[in-house]
């Protein structure tokens, strides 16, 4: 039978790592933090994609993440390395420690936050513990590509619109013990005066053996503009250094719907 609790874990983190095998922001990153070593924290690490090579590169790199299942899947990738740690850890609720050269929020966490409150105070407070944790001169990397589905862009409003319940992402996989997972997220009804995008969730997990797991969640992210960004950045003593629409340093424009921005802690 399907054990529900451990498989949701282990099973989506297997299916993450096959999905998510991005290099870009990766090699951006190495790009920017400068010279080996830097002491370097990433939040939400997840299983490590991005700290392992930062590890590598002969950086002394810390990360945190929710996700116990996740985090086990970061040893093997780390194997030998001794300029690395990771440990489980709530980014809202505790501190992020401090004397970091940088600190990456990679991944589109600053809009995947999950919080009780509220995106907006969440988002603003992760800025906010970025800045304590960084040495002052230290820099902060975020990765931010929010959506929705009514043409609302980082800079320009859009109109209101409904969820009609077509499917805008999806992923799907399995592990090696054959269990299968299928991820989906709907179109979502953003609102633009409260900047809230409300969506529905869908995940089916299928034991090797057949038996079936499926749940529905609704749920609601904040779309923050770029102008709220830069105002909680100058407010928590940041100043930005640049801010590009993609790795390839595109500028930002009126139908940008991605930004990556990097700022030094004054």
């Amino acid at each position: 039978m399907l054990n529900q609790e451990k498989l949701n874990r282990e099973l989506s983190a297997a299916v993450y790592d096959q999905y998510e095998t991005a290099t870009d922001d990766v090699e951006f990153i190495l790009s920017i933090v400068g010279k080996p070593p830097k002491k370097i924290l990433e939040v939400a690490c997840g299983s490590g994609r991005i700290l392992v090579p930062l590890a590598k590169a002969g950086h002394t790199v810390t990360g945190f993440d929710m996700d116990e299942a996740m985090l086990d899947r970061i040893a093997p990738k780390a194997k030998g390395l001794a300029n690395i740690h990771w440990y489980k850890g709530d980014a809202v609720q505790q501190d992020w420690g401090t004397g970091f050269d940088a600190v990456v929020l990679a991944g589109n966490i600053l809009f995947n936050i999950e919080s009780e409150l509220g995106n907006a105070k969440a988002q603003e407070l992760f800025i906010q513990k970025a800045a304590a944790a960084l040495v002052p001169g230290g820099h902060l990397y975020i990765g931010y590509a929010p959506y929705a589905s009514n043409g609302r862009t980082l800079t320009k409003a859009g109109q209101s619109c409904e969820d009609d319940g077509s499917i805008v992402w999806s992923w799907e996989g399995a592990d090696d013990q054959g269990n299968f997972e299928k991820a989906s997220i709907t179109n979502g009804a953003f609102c633009e005066e409260t900047g809230l995008l409300k969506f529905k969730r869908f995940l089916l997990q299928r034991s090797a053996d057949g038996n079936e797991i499926r749940k529905e969640t609704e749920e609601t992210k904040h779309y923050a503009s770029l102008d709220e960004i830069h105002r909680w950045l100058w407010d928590a003593g940041f100043s930005l250094e640049f801010e590009y629409e993609n790795f390839q340093r595109k500028p930002i424009d009126e139908n940008s719907t991605e930004v990556i921005l990097y700022a030094k802690k004054n």
